[in-house]
């Protein structure tokens, strides 16, 4: 007669499998993920049998709920945020003419990953981030013109990743660092 050993981590369910899939594929859409990693942690999240298997699929990953989200629908006029504000951890911006002016550079950034994102169909979008900052730009989709980014001279960027994503109609981003 076989006995069963005691201590085997509990298996993991279909549920917990599908979850961990869903958190995996909004990070890659985010830009977390780099593509070549992106297949790798998916087997490991499909083949997962344990909480730990799973949970290495996951490492590094933010927390789907860390943070707030602040949203901005305007028609038009000038969305302006400067000097020592609090940045969220998404800021997400809607507009058909607005003017949006985001200077990151003195603000209090509690976070290592900032994303915002912009929906404005025929205004233009600034954006001034701090010199030791890391910009992405890519899930951004501009219709009319591409963004304008002024990368730093020097190549010092590790401070808080900013995730630039969403759609620009005739309107124009330009990114810049603020100057040390």
């Amino acid at each position: 007669m076989s006995s069963v050993p005691e201590n085997l981590p509990p298996r993991i369910s279909e549920a917990d499998r599908d979850a961990a899939v869903e958190r995996l594929q909004d990070a890659f859409a985010e830009g977390h993920i780099p593509s070549e990693e992106m297949d790798a942690r998916l087997q490991a999240a499909l083949t997962a049998t344990t909480h730990g298997e799973l949970t290495s699929a996951l490492v590094s990953l933010p927390d789907p709920d860390a943070g707030p989200t602040v949203t901005v629908n305007a028609v038009g006029g000038l969305i302006q945020r400067r000097g020592g504000w609090q940045v969220p951890r998404h800021f997400k911006v809607t507009s058909r003419m607005a003017k949006v002016y985001l200077d990151l550079s003195r603000a209090v950034i509690e976070y290592p990953v900032v994303d915002i994102e912009l929906h404005l169909q025929y205004g233009w979008a600034r954006v001034v981030v701090p010199a030791d900052a890391t910009v992405n730009f890519e899930g951004l989709h501009a219709a009319w013109k591409q963004p304008v980014y002024n990368s730093p001279r020097s190549s010092e960027a590790n401070g808080t990743r900013i995730q630039v994503s969403g759609t620009m109609g005739y309107g124009r981003l330009r990114i810049k660092h603020r100057r040390s």
